[in-house]
């Protein structure tokens, strides 16, 4: 166990001591006395520490579960930065979506040499191989699923204009699927390589066009993975920093897109259960019917983004930015993607 030092960290290197002296101050403790800090699994853009304190008087004394939230070395164009992340983070949190408690941001690089924020920590795993391997009954998987449109119903009732959020731009042009496909036209175009399949994918995506849904806030990686289960029981909603103004189908299409069913193919919401229950849920909950096939439409952009998003965490390690095995193998994934993107489309061409 350490006691935390009320000096700044000596290196850009994040400390226990350095982010248990900026609890202390927050809460007014006399002492922090560092119980456990590791860094966690998962955040393949940000870095994430577990961070158990023992706290000597002030507003939260005891023994207090911490979740710190710093930047990495390096990020990717679609990312917000912490400071924009921890504001959504609180919108969420406010509007009754399942988050940790968004508690302190700090903006002072003299604490840890990264900006940073802290929430508490939530109980279970978000791991989808543990989720995809349990044996849920039918009923609890139906129930999973009903929580998850419960989840998305809250998030998207949060509407531009917000107090807060006036950093998030709104779609333009107006419609959502538009804004994407030339979004994403730009990033293609920036990466020194050909990829005719997403070329393809885009030029499909921009004929088939749905009609838009209201504008809301979407989370834009609402998956199996980033949220967390302590058994059959959502406790979390994690990794806040794609989220935009967008349509409601975007985060039901990510959270069926293929990819995310981690080899559990038949069940198309996040490899746990199905989509008419997720659909029926998110209506319920929402008052807002989306059509399955919006959502099919979602799933085909979700896989282009993925694909794009890949390519650039590779280009994040092959730039020397930040050297990691992890970065460099998920851009090794975009063939599958390609893959799947070539499979999905001619099956929705074969049933429209």
């Amino acid at each position: 166990m350490m006691t935390a030092s009320r000096h700044p960290a000596s290196s850009g290197e994040p400390t226990a001591n350095a982010f248990a002296a900026f609890i202390a101050d927050q809460t007014g403790a006399r002492k922090a006395t560092v119980i456990g800090f590791d860094k966690l699994s998962g955040g393949a853009i940000q870095d994430n520490f577990g961070l158990t304190l023992e706290l000597d008087g002030g507003d939260r004394p005891g023994h207090q579960a911490f979740v710190v939230r710093q930047d990495a070395p390096s990020g990717i164009a679609f990312s917000l930065n912490r400071v924009q992340e921890y504001a959504v983070l609180k919108a969420a949190h406010g509007a009754g979506v399942t988050t940790p408690e968004p508690l302190w941001l700090c903006e002072d690089p003299s604490i840890s040499g990264q900006t940073f924020y802290v929430m508490s920590r939530a109980n279970g795993s978000a791991s989808p191989r543990q989720l995809i391997k349990a044996a849920f009954s039918d009923q609890q998987r139906r129930d999973i699923v009903h929580r998850l449109g419960i989840e998305l119903a809250n998030l998207h009732r949060v509407r531009p204009p917000h107090e807060g959020l006036d950093f998030l731009p709104l779609p333009s042009p107006t419609h959502p699927a538009i804004h994407r496909i030339s979004e994403y036209r730009r990033y293609l175009g920036a990466i020194d390589e050909p990829h005719p399949v997403l070329e393809w994918a885009l030029n499909w995506l921009a004929d088939q066009v749905p009609p838009a849904g209201p504008v809301v806030l979407c989370h834009n990686d609402f998956r199996t993975g980033n949220y967390m289960m302590d058994g059959d029981q959502l406790t979390a909603v994690l990794d806040w920093e794609f989220a935009s103004w967008s349509d409601p189908a975007e985060d039901l299409g990510w959270l069926c897109c293929r990819s995310w069913r981690f080899g559990a193919s038949h069940f198309e919401v996040g490899g746990v259960g199905h989509r008419h229950d997720l659909l029926e849920s998110y209506r319920e909950a929402s008052g807002h019917p989306v059509e399955a096939s919006t959502v099919s439409y979602w799933e085909v952009m979700a896989l282009v983004r993925w694909a794009m998003i890949a390519l650039q965490q590779a280009e994040r390690h092959l730039s020397g930015q930040q050297r990691s095995l992890e970065l460099v193998l998920t851009g090794r994934m975009v063939a599958q993607m390609e893959s799947d993107l070539l499979d999905q489309i001619q099956e929705l061409e074969a049933t429209s």
